[in-house]
């Protein structure tokens, strides 16, 4: 009987689908594991994926104990650049771990939500090299051209890369 027949490349698009499903709740799953390691490659994991289901749990483990999974997630969600991170990384740009101010500046530049830039722009001044570099490029990221007066000081900075990160955001926004 015609159209009885199985489509054999239907059934392999619908066990793909299946697969990537299982997937990700199992990588979801991964993020509240006791190994930091399995956390870490989850988050990267999920980062790569681009699943728009990963933002939530990867903003929940922004409070986790480990700085290494707390660092990739704030990649991650940088890498996802999904508006729903903004808020949660905002509160991270005031961490007193310089690799999570960093980090959020770095993750809040990639998802260049504007309402984000008043609060990089008080990081121009942190005492921590990459901070201050990350939130230059952040910067620049965003395309907002009210700040470029921010970076001039930067122009100065002591350190070479901070230099340059802040000519650089400059010319994106002049």
């Amino acid at each position: 009987m015609p159209g009885s027949e199985r489509d054999p490349v239907r059934d392999a698009l619908l066990r793909k689908e299946q697969r990537h499903e299982q997937n990700i709740g199992i990588l979801i799953r991964q993020l509240s594991d006791s190994n930091p390691t399995f956390r870490i490659r989850a988050a990267e994991a999920l980062s790569s994926i681009g699943d728009p289901r990963g933002v939530e749990p990867l903003i929940a483990l922004l409070s986790d104990p480990a700085p290494d999974v707390v660092w990739v997630t704030l990649r991650s969600l940088g890498n996802l650049r999904d508006l729903r991170a903004v808020d949660p990384l905002l509160a991270c740009l005031t961490d007193t771990d310089r690799w999570i101010r960093q980090g959020a500046a770095w993750a809040l530049g990639e998802i260049g939500d504007p309402r984000a830039a008043p609060a990089i722009v008080q990081l121009l001044s942190d005492s921590k090299t990459g901070v201050r570099k990350a939130a230059a490029e952040a910067l620049g990221k965003m395309g907002d051209t009210r700040f470029l007066t921010a970076l001039e000081p930067l122009f100065d900075d002591d350190e070479i890369e901070v230099r340059q990160a802040a000519r650089d955001a400059a010319r994106k926004l002049a």
